[in-house]
């Protein structure tokens, strides 16, 4: 490794700590970051649960059990909250003038926003964990056992990452916390309902399914689902898994012109 690599991953180390120090002094972030998963869980997965009564419906989602289909939705849905409200920090800093001093400081530019998606991935694991300990508790169990939710969470950071660049790469353009709340609403409502995460392909309409099955975070819903419910199915994990890493690598190179080349005080 280079001389310039090591000043990116050092300073990246840096901003990543500062990130996860910063958040363990926000207890009502951490709060509502476990408990809106557990409404999600133990309201809507028993209001739904009836579905699988169904004999058709229960055909339509592959499972016995409507939270083993609903856990992977909860999951992603999670991930993307995770990473869409990382732009605020960016906003914070430069009211504060802490942004200024980073980029005056002897590190790269791109060190800034890698540092915070590496702790943005780093809380989705945590956050992860405990939905997987909740579901567990009510009842859920996947079939893969502990390797599954080992990759289930790779693909919960794959995607987290995702939206955490591209709520950074919006955020160097913008100065107001009210813009961004605005711009992340009209991002991730589409994005939720147009997606697998709550209801099975199966049950849209055809114009919508064309759009889910090439929404991002269907990437994610899918594999992880499988993951849950079927089993090593290795064309959907392979599939889900270059998308989002392909997603990462184009949002990245985004982030970093933003960085370095679009960003303002």
């Amino acid at each position: 490794m280079n001389v310039t690599g090591s000043a990116l991953l050092r300073g990246a180390y840096y901003v990543f700590w500062r990130e996860l120090k910063r958040l363990v002094r926000q207890r009502t972030r951490i709060f509502m970051a476990v408990f809106q998963p557990v409404i999600w869980l133990v309201l809507m997965g028993n209001m739904m649960a009836g579905l699988t009564a169904n004999p058709y419906a229960k055909q339509m989602l592959g499972v016995d059990n409507y939270l083993v289909f609903m856990t992977p939705g909860v999951m992603a849905m999670s991930s993307l909250f995770g990473g869409v409200f990382s732009g605020i920090s960016i906003i914070w800093d430069r009211r504060l003038g802490f942004l200024h001093k980073m980029l005056t400081s002897p590190i790269p530019r791109f060190s800034i926003p890698l540092g915070k998606i590496w702790a943005i991935v780093m809380q989705i694991f945590m956050q992860m964990l405990i939905i997987i300990a909740i579901a567990y508790a009510l009842g859920v169990r996947f079939v893969t056992g502990p390797g599954g939710v080992v990759v289930m969470l790779v693909f919960c950071g794959l995607l987290g990452s995702v939206m955490g660049g591209i709520s950074l790469a919006v955020a160097t353009a913008i100065k107001t916390p009210e813009t961004l709340f605005a711009v992340i609403n009209f991002l991730t409502m589409p994005l939720i309902f147009s997606s697998n995460a709550m209801f099975p392909l199966a049950a849209m309409p055809l114009w919508l399914q064309v759009i889910a099955r090439y929404n991002p975070i269907s990437y994610a819903v899918l594999p992880m689902r499988t993951l849950a419910a079927t089993g090593w199915i290795w064309p959907d994990l392979l599939l889900g898994f270059f998308m989002l890493l392909l997603l990462n690598v184009v949002i990245l190179l985004i982030v970093y012109h933003r960085f370095e080349k679009g960003l303002t005080i």
